[in-house]
């Protein structure tokens, strides 16, 4: 049952830059999850937290099972997570309760998650995160967009890149009828004649281009960003230009290269 608890974390992992920089509270959270997520750079520890000398801003996630949510514990965490990072914890036997929303936010967490770890309702899952300087969302992705440097896609060492897609038919995925015939275009540019597909090495890099260029018209009718491991990306032998400005897309055609939705990842949250 622990795995089981433990891969349910998975899909609350926070968005990230090329890697996911996780501490692994005890060193079960890391191996499981590392199965799930290529992106991962794993950090163990298995002391005390009120001795840990990690720096400030030091992970994006902080994951641990059947851990005692002491005051020493949640503070040290709270300090090591990077800003909109989160500490994910499952335990094994404990009730459903209100007291643990109370607990996290008297320690400092905002956006607080508690719910059973599993469909069927076994175990408890709770998620918590640190709280960002920024009040508004557009300053939040501003600020992430920051902490991932630009880069060439060919010495490019993430596992992921992440594309602006358009997908028709234009609906949520709860709105698809099975005989829908789901077709994704990637954003590239046209540059010289020839066609350069435009990649992001984090989701927030993604979106701090796309709502300016957006509400500029320099790119019309992305609806979806999606994440591709860098082999899939290199295997349709374009020319691609990782984490571009949006200076770059003035003067130059925006066009839309075909791609398998098939071949994508499972989205972060």
């Amino acid at each position: 049952m622990r795995a089981e608890l433990i891969g349910a974390m998975r899909k609350h992992l926070p968005p990230s830059g090329s890697r996911l920089r996780l501490l692994d509270m005890g060193g079960q959270t890391g191996p499981i999850l590392m199965q799930q997520r290529a992106d991962l750079d794993v950090t163990t520890t298995s002391g005390a937290a009120a001795d840990w000398h990690f720096a400030p801003d030091s992970f994006d996630a902080i994951a641990a099972c059947d851990v005692a949510l002491d005051d020493d514990f949640l503070a040290a965490s709270l300090r090591a997570l990077r800003p909109g990072g989160r500490l994910i914890v499952t335990l094994t036997n404990a009730p459903l309760s209100g007291d643990w929303v109370t607990r996290l936010e008297v320690c400092g967490y905002t956006r607080i998650l508690v719910e059973p770890a599993l469909e069927d309702g076994r175990g408890l899952l709770l998620r918590g995160e640190k709280p960002h300087p920024e009040a508004r969302t557009v300053d939040r992705i501003r600020w992430a967009a920051g902490q991932e440097a630009a880069g060439n896609f060919d010495t490019y060492t993430g596992r992921y890149v992440h594309l602006l897609v358009r997908q028709t038919p234009h609906k949520p995925a709860w709105a698809l009828k099975p005989d829908d015939r789901i077709a994704w275009h990637a954003a590239a540019l046209i540059d010289q004649g020839e066609t350069v597909l435009l990649a992001f090495s984090s989701l927030p890099k993604a979106v701090a281009l796309m709502q300016p260029a957006v509400m500029q018209g320099l790119i019309r009718d992305v609806n979806k960003v999606a994440k591709f491991s860098r082999e899939a990306v290199r295997a349709w032998r374009l020319p691609v230009i990782l984490n571009a400005p949006i200076e770059m897309l003035a003067g130059r055609d925006v066009t839309f290269f075909p791609v398998d939705f098939a071949a994508a990842e499972t989205p972060d949250e």
